[in-house]
Order: C-alpha cells, then structure tokens, then sequence
C-alpha cells in the first residue's frame, strides 16, 4: 500500500505455492516500495521498476491462481476463419482482428 508502505500478501499464494511464492511476493512489493520512496518508475510497466526486479530476482507478476480458460469472460470468433479467441477483457471488435487471417471478430460467448 502507497499511503501506509504495508505489503499486502494474499494467503491463497502461500498456500498454493508455499514459502517460495511468499519470499518472491515480498521482493516484488520491496521493488514498488523503494522506487515509489526514491520517486522513480514503480509501476510493473515502468523501466525501473523492470530494471530492478531483474537485478534481485523478483518476479515482475505472481503466479496465477486460475487458469486463463477459467478467468477468462469472453470468447470471439473469427468471422472467416472461425478461430476462437478467450479474453478476460473485452476486446474492441471494430479496432481488433483476427491475428491469423486479419478479418473481423465476432463476440460469440459472455460467461
């Protein structure tokens, strides 16, 4: 947390993932932590951030607690080639495309 500079650790990780995950969670929020003190790039898309998580082997994300077919909310289908596409987001169907054929999108499916 920015405000407080407490650390914020999901249980679920730890006890999916063990003391590993946990020891990887504390380094990430260490990362944001410092650079957010020292007024540089804390975000995960920020060079610094980047630079650093590198430099003391901190993942730059944790390890998903759900599949991607589980979390995912929407399924869009290729108008020509009829290839399926999930997405947790929803996607733009005017300004995304198919990434094989490049023909439009269709949203086919809403969980």
């Amino acid at each position: 947390m920015l405000h407080s500079h407490n650390i914020e650790i999901n249980h679920k990780q730890y006890t999916m993932y063990g003391m590993e995950a946990l020891t990887n969670i504390i380094k990430h929020e260490l990362c944001h932590y410092h650079l957010h003190l020292e007024g540089k790039g804390y975000k995960h898309k920020d060079y610094d951030f980047k630079k650093l998580s590198k430099q003391v082997n901190a993942p730059r994300y944790c390890e998903p607690l759900e599949s991607y077919e589980s979390r995912a909310n929407y399924i869009y289908e290729c108008t020509n080639c009829k290839t399926k596409f999930m997405r947790i987001r929803k996607v733009n169907t005017r300004k995304m495309v198919c990434s094989l054929c490049h023909q439009k999108l269709t949203l086919i499916e809403k969980k």
